[in-house]
């Protein structure tokens, strides 16, 4: 069956043929089969595996056509591949070739994969070796031991190659090589993205040797520039390099050592020229000679050092020393000998001035001590004055009070009470003087407080309100319940002055006072007039002592000091003050003033001190000290409508001697302050407490001096000021008191 398989299928037929020789034996086969009966079923069976094999060898020779067929288009795509990739290797050949600079890639193992024909032509010694596929610490070695490389005296071939290597690490590597000829060879390398490493050979020579003559020329004029400048400033200076030699020095530097220019010479050493000139000059001042000789050869860095060298003909020079980079160091010589004959001239000058300015300091104390006796008697003359003024005002205004309490007619009491209020001003304007006075001796006290404006501008209006009518002008006063931080004294004289120029320089129309808020950190108290007004250029010299504007008939009066009182106590208190004016029309001054805030108003919005009921107990006794007969005669006839005894004297000393004989001590005490040639009122009262015991006590003064303040506070007295106010004196003597 083989032997007949083999005759009738030949390996070398084609598929083709094979498969026409096989459809035609399964023809034959199948009309055996029909023909002969059953007994040849294993023939049968036999063809049955025929055909399946058939089947297989069919399928597995399409199978292997088609894997043919893929191997030739496989075949076909790397043939081009190849012919393209030789394509590009001789495209990139002849394009590092077309670059100028030499050329050589390295791979990521550092072998050599591809160069030019100029890599490496600086060194013609070792291009018969380059070949691709060396290591880069191989080319490093050839390198390094090339006999056109130029190794400095301290280097070596080794070593050279070592470095070489080593920065062959950095990812970016540019550095210059000398070879001989003295050429220069730019080498840079730069990393590929694959860690390759691409080497650049660029010939500097020509930029090399260009920098080095411009660099020569650059010293060059440099040089001429440093002869030139040193040639021309007034110091004399000599550089020494770092063996302690002259490297250079200016004319100027001879002229001030006395050296001709022959024994200047460069490389002249420092320790020769120094004994050249130190016959002639001395080191001088804190530096000895050999501490100088110590500083010069000494090793470097060297602190800098001044000293001065006399001249036998009285030159003084002052030479300054500093090292500098190289171990050498700089000298300057400078003549200070005019410099110093200008400072013992002005030495003796000064003590010339000073010995005049001591006489005329002299003079000037004795000038000033004068002038402080003259204003200490003023002051002393301005307080005597005040209450000597102040001694018969109380009286008055004890009267006044005295006499209103005992009318019951209403016209009578109405006249009697605008007559207590122009005492009351009267004593306002006493007082404000004294302080005023005070503030000018340099000892003014502000006694700051809240300052209800109602109280003080109604009484205000009834003081110039017949002023007013005389005139025909109308004065309004805007009613107020605002509460201001301020001295209440010298308040009252800002708004009176304010209010009588105001009354003074209005011919018709009215003047206006009242009060604005400005934000929640000020009020403002405004005087308004329908007067000339004040033209704009004078706004400032209306505040001026004596000035006055001659713009109205009315204005005759004064002395034109009221402003400048306004401006000198609002600067005091720090109170600003606005001035608007329209000329023809009017003017309004502005005093910004703080608010109280600290006071809790009332319902009504507005302060008014509690007004209590006094009743008026009798039993009581007075003791009333007091030198002035017509104010303890009014004290008296006051505190007696009362129903308060008194008993009155004149000095202390009659009070202890009153009281002890009679052995009766009083309830209450009012004692003034002066009271004579004997004891003042402090002394008595610290006397009678000694005595007798603390009991309620007023001491009452029109002296408002620091000193008796002090004096008082050290005591625990309490003071009432003159002229004593009766409402003062009725809340003493009916307010029960628990401490004195």
């Amino acid at each position: 069956m083989t032997q007949l398989s083999e005759n009738l299928l030949n390996p070398e037929d084609s598929s083709e043929r094979t498969r026409e020789k096989l459809l035609k034996i399964v023809d034959v086969l199948m009309r055996q089969v029909e023909q002969r009966s059953n007994e040849h079923g294993a023939a049968y069976a036999q063809f049955q595996r025929a055909a399946m094999l058939e089947d297989q060898v069919r399928q597995r020779t399409a199978d292997l056509e088609y894997a043919l067929d893929l191997l030739n288009v496989s075949n076909a795509r790397l043939a081009e591949a190849n012919r393209k990739m030789e394509v590009a290797q001789r495209n990139l050949a002849n394009a590092i070739e077309t670059v100028r600079e030499g050329f050589a890639l390295f791979d990521q193992d550092d072998v050599l994969v591809l160069y030019n024909s100029r890599f490496a032509m600086f060194l013609p010694d070792i291009v018969p070796r380059l070949k691709q596929g060396i290591s880069f610490s191989d080319y490093a070695e050839m390198v390094s031991t090339s006999e056109y490389l130029d190794l400095t005296g301290t280097d070596n071939a080794y070593a050279w190659a070592s470095r070489r290597v080593e920065r062959h690490r950095d990812r970016h590597v540019v550095f210059n090589v000398h070879v001989v000829g003295d050429r220069w060879i730019q080498i840079s390398e730069h990393r590929t993205p694959d860690d390759g490493t691409v080497i650049l050979q660029t010939d500097v020579t020509d930029l090399v040797l260009t920098e080095r003559e411009t660099r020569g020329r650059m010293l060059d004029d440099q040089a001429q520039m440093i002869r030139a400048t040193l040639e021309h400033v007034s110091l004399g200076v000599c550089i020494f390099d770092k063996n302690c030699q002259l490297a250079g020095f200016n004319q100027r530097l001879g002229y001030l050592l006395g050296l001709p220019m022959t024994q200047l010479q460069l490389g002249a050493g420092f320790e020769a020229m120094y004994q050249r000139v130190s016959g002639e000059l001395a080191v001088g001042g804190q530096l000895t000679p050999e501490e100088l000789l110590a500083w010069v050869y000494g090793t470097a860095p060297r602190v800098p050092i001044t000293f001065e060298m006399r001249h036998l003909d009285r030159r003084v020079l002052v030479v300054s020393a500093e090292d500098l980079p190289d171990g050498g160091f700089v000298m300057s010589v400078t003549d200070v000998t005019a410099e110093r004959r200008a400072m013992a001239e002005l030495t003796r000058t000064n003590e010339t001035l000073e010995a005049r300015v001591m006489s005329r300091t002299l003079d000037l104390e004795d000038a000033l001590a004068r002038a402080e006796r003259a204003n200490a008697a003023r002051s002393r003359f301005v307080a005597a004055a005040s209450h000597d003024l102040l001694q018969p005002l109380s009286a008055a205004k004890l009267f006044v009070a005295s006499a209103e309490d005992g009318v019951s007619d209403d016209d009578t009491r109405k006249v009697l009470g605008k007559a207590q209020n122009a005492l009351e001003s009267v004593e306002n304007i006493l007082s404000a003087l004294l302080d005023i006075s005070k503030l000018e001796a340099g000892r003014s006290a502000l006694d700051i407080m809240p300052v209800p404006l109602a109280p003080m501008l109604a009484q205000l209006r009834d003081e110039f309100m017949l002023a007013a009518q005389a005139k025909g002008i109308d004065l309004r006063v805007v009613q107020t319940d605002q509460i201001v931080e301020s001295d209440p004294t010298y308040l009252r004289r800002i708004v009176q002055n304010l209010m009588s120029n105001a009354i003074r320089y209005t011919d018709v129309g009215r003047v206006l006072v009242g009060v604005r808020r400005k934000g929640a950190g000020r009020v403002r108290l405004q005087v308004w007039d329908t007067g000339p007004g004040i033209p704009e250029i004078e706004h400032q010299a209306v505040f001026q002592e004596f000035h006055r504007l001659g713009v109205s008939a009315s204005a005759s009066v004064g002395m034109g000091l009221g402003l400048a009182i306004v401006d000198r106590a609002c600067a005091q208190l720090g109170h600003p003050i606005h001035l608007d004016s329209v000329v023809g029309k009017g003017t309004v001054f502005g005093i910004d003033l703080p608010p109280a805030r600290q006071w809790v108003a009332k319902k009504t919005g507005t302060y008014l001190p509690e007004q209590t009921s006094l009743e008026h107990p009798g039993g009581l006794m007075v003791l009333l000290v007091e030198n002035d007969a017509d104010v303890r005669r009014a004290v008296t006839l006051l505190l007696e409508k009362w129903g308060v005894a008194v008993v009155g004297v004149e000095t202390g000393e009659e009070a202890l001697s009153l009281v002890e004989e009679l052995d009766v001590t009083p309830d209450l005490m009012l004692v003034d302050y002066q009271l004579g040639e004997g004891m003042n009122g402090i002394a008595f009262i610290e006397a009678f407490w000694a005595k007798y015991g603390r009991m309620p006590t007023r001491l009452v003064t029109a002296n408002r001096s620091r000193d008796v303040r002090q004096a008082c506070q050290a005591a625990q007295i309490k003071i009432l000021y003159k002229p004593i106010a009766p409402k003062d004196l009725e809340t003493f003597v009916m307010t029960p008191l628990k401490a004195p």
